[in-house]
């Protein structure tokens, strides 16, 4: 028996199809050219107009948005207790060596050691730095390096995590408690992570993350003062918790913020990475960030010779004499003075004997290149 054909089957072509052969796609195809060159409403033309895809809109992860309120809040208490002369003394020193110290558990540590792979690191002191590190707070180091690899791949773009071109409350703080951007997701994927897969220092801290911010993150800070001199428990968690905390994670969110928007850029003006001293000093090296943009292999992050504003180096020099950091890798003079003189923006060293070199008076000055001489003869009237 032949099956029913309804009127609208043969409008499209159903019945057309078997009765010449045609492909039903030919046939369907043609109608709607035709139905949408006649002005005509159907459904076909509907089907086949695209739809643009709705713009990113980042939505508020409430838990991270309460834990910045209540650490930054934190804060605050424990300036207080500081400032009011009510913690130990031993307590000011105690704070202030667990932010050094701390911070160079990311400097030296999650960000030259694990995150650019700028130097090696032999398992004591590999130890050393990711105990330092996990004091901080800041994430797990498989986490934060990875997440700073995207970083630099992708600087300033819609898959840079703390993109500064959103802002710069969003490079410093937003980004933590907003949704990541789609190409962030995307390009995370894209990133090699396999050097810190095979390091079980590294997975055994991202194992027992959890476990471990609560003993060491605000155990540890927060009892030794109480056992050892006496301090009182609620200014012993204010002050080297919270306020120990949170001074270590904005210093760190400097980087990402101030440290890609003012200052100066000598080795690439086209970029957003700057160098900012103050940055450097807050941050034990990690202000000097057009260079390290440009040479993110550099163990020293900088062409600073100095420890004064590099303190960081001068921590991994130390632990290469004892034979625990070893193949620092860093950029020849030549290469980053051709980086310099072709992509600077002409603030590179001012004071030093080459900042002039170049410089000529006028016409008639003998430095004149001889190319130029000539294009002036050239074009002048």
């Amino acid at each position: 028996m032949a099956p029913n054909v309804s009127d609208s089957d043969r409008a499209a072509g159903t019945v057309w199809q078997r009765a010449k052969g045609r492909p039903q796609d030919t046939i369907n195809d043609q109608n709607n050219n035709d139905a949408c060159q006649s002005g005509s409403s159907s459904n076909h033309c509907d089907q086949g107009a695209s739809v643009p895809p709705s713009p990113f809109r980042a939505r508020i992860r409430w838990p991270d948005l309460f834990a910045q309120l209540f650490v930054h809040g934190g804060f605050l208490i424990g300036l207080y207790y500081l400032v009011t002369f009510q913690a130990k003394f031993y307590t000011y020193l105690w704070t202030l060596g667990l932010v050094w110290a701390t911070g160079i558990g990311i400097t030296a540590g999650a960000h030259r050691l694990w995150s650019h792979k700028s130097y090696k690191a032999r398992w004591p002191l590999r130890l050393l730095l990711m105990f330092l590190f996990t004091i901080c707070g800041q994430r797990d180091a498989y986490t934060w390096a990875h997440d700073h690899r995207v970083h630099h791949k992708y600087s300033e773009t819609d898959a840079d995590p703390h993109n500064a071109k959103r802002g710069f409350f969003f490079a410093h703080v937003g980004w933590v408690f907003l949704t990541p951007h789609p190409e962030v997701v995307a390009k995370r994927k894209a990133i090699d992570m396999s050097d810190l897969e095979a390091d079980p220092i590294v997975m055994l801290q991202r194992r027992y993350y959890l476990p471990l911010f609560a003993l060491l993150v605000i155990g540890l800070p927060v009892l030794v003062p109480w056992y050892w001199w006496g301090e009182q428990l609620a200014v012993a968690f204010w002050v080297c918790f919270t306020f120990r905390f949170t001074t270590t994670l904005n210093i760190a969110f400097f980087v990402n913020s101030v440290a890609h928007m003012f200052g100066n850029k000598p080795y690439d003006r086209s970029i957003s990475p700057v160098e900012n001293l103050a940055v450097a000093i807050a941050a034990m090296g990690e202000g000097w960030h057009n260079y390290h943009h440009v040479f993110p292999w550099d163990y020293k992050t900088s062409e600073l010779g100095s420890y004064l504003f590099n303190v960081t180096t001068g921590f991994i020099d130390c632990f290469a004499r004892l034979g625990w950091a070893y193949d620092r890798k860093s950029v020849p003079p030549e290469v980053v003075a051709r980086r310099a003189a072709k992509c600077g923006d002409g603030t590179r060293f001012l004071s030093d004997e080459y900042a002039h070199q170049d410089a000529v008076w006028g016409y008639g000055d003998q430095d004149i290149p001889k190319e130029d001489v000539d294009a002036i003869v050239r074009t002048q009237c």
